[in-house]
């Protein structure tokens, strides 16, 4: 009896594998086709991107934010690195100096010329209004046949868009957590980049880490070209503009500089917004002080874009003004000015990328053909 029951286990193995190896033995999942097994393989791929992408889209705001802290990090990152070709010293020490320095530079503004630029943005958006009907009365006095009714509509509207802007530059500024998510993300990232590159590389699997490793390197590059030629135009454009309107005695002059280089920091659309209410201001005081300051604004975005913008293109991405603003206006709609404003970022990292998968693909096809 005990031998039987010995018996017993290997005579099923044997059963088992002498059973037929028919359709019967095919487990629910298995598919016996190879052509179909290497169609689901692909569909299942497309439907973990669709999940991806489905997932990035609730996730977008987080994401946002976290991409905005990399966009800080990378302007933190590229003072330091220019504070080291003159000072030898640790980088810990350079970022902590380029922090303090900024925060130097807020504190001043706001206590030397804080009171002054809150005092002039409540009073643009009424300068802004009545010089926007003076044009419109004048355009009807000349045969335009327009509805002074939905002119003043529309310009409310718009001075609703100024208001917000000119409150948030006297002080009330929207969104301040996310702000500081983003200034205390870009802190971390600029500390200690290599940490974190080594562990999102760690996750990737091994012949892919040199490449990653490689396209980080140039999107850290490109993203740290970009914000440099970025606050150069802006230092350039809001100093330029408000030393030129003051020495014509423009009203409003330390204001209008201030939101032209903020504004400097949106390519192809900060520039019309900037002048346009540089304008109107300008013409509050006579015809000779608009004319200059029409002369004001095509000088400054004349020498931001042939001088600055191709100096510092030629070491970042060159993207094209009508991909930059379709983005840019895409971005605006989903994301609001958060999405605004790292619309043009968010491009040259995709470009980068995309470009490294070109090479990639071109060496892997040498390869072949060698």
């Amino acid at each position: 009896m005990i031998e039987a029951a010995s018996e017993t286990p290997a005579k099923a193995r044997r059963a088992r594998k002498a059973a037929p190896k028919g359709p019967a033995a095919v487990g629910p999942t298995d598919i016996s086709d190879p052509l179909l097994r290497h169609e689901a393989k692909r569909a299942f791929v497309w439907i973990g991107m669709v999940g991806l992408v489905a997932l990035t889209v609730v996730l977008a705001q987080p994401l946002l934010v976290i991409f905005g802290g990399m966009v800080f990090a990378a302007m933190i990152d590229g003072g330091a690195r220019l504070l080291g070709r003159v000072l030898p010293i640790p980088r810990g020490i350079r970022v902590t100096l380029v922090l303090l320095g900024t925060v130097a530079f807020l504190t001043w503004t706001a206590m030397f010329a804080g009171s002054q630029i809150a005092a002039q943005a409540s009073e643009l958006p009424a300068i802004v209004q009545a010089q926007a009907l003076k044009a419109a009365a004048w355009l009807e006095s000349h045969g335009f046949r327009i509805n002074m009714g939905n002119v003043q509509g529309l310009i409310e509207q718009a001075i609703g868009g100024v208001r917000q802007v000119t409150s948030a530059v006297g002080g009330v500024i929207g969104g301040l957590t996310t702000a500081f998510l983003i200034v205390v993300l870009g802190i971390y990232f600029a500390a200690e980049p290599q940490l974190y590159r080594r562990g999102f590389s760690w996750m990737l699997p091994r012949e892919e880490r040199d490449s990653f490793d490689v396209t980080a390197a140039q999107m850290g590059r490109t993203l740290r070209m970009l914000m440099f030629g970025r606050l150069v135009g802006m230092a350039v454009e809001g100093v330029g503009t408000w030393i030129m309107l003051a020495l014509y005695g423009v009203p409003m002059a330390g204001l209008l500089g201030l939101l032209t280089g903020l504004l400097a920091f949106l390519p192809n659309i900060g520039a019309p917004i900037s002048g346009l209410l540089m304008v109107l201001v300008g013409f509050s005081g006579g015809w000779e002080m608009g004319l200059y300051c029409v002369f004001v604004y095509v000088v400054v975005q004349t020498v931001d874009g042939n001088i600055i913008v191709p100096m510092i293109a030629k070491k970042t991405a060159d993207l094209a003004p009508a991909l930059v603003l379709g983005a840019q206006l895409i971005m605006g709609a989903l994301f609001g000015i958060i999405g605004l404003l790292l619309a043009d970022p968010l491009v040259a990292m995709l470009k980068v990328a995309l470009e490294r998968q070109s090479q990639r693909n071109e060496h892997h096809e040498a390869e072949a053909k060698g």
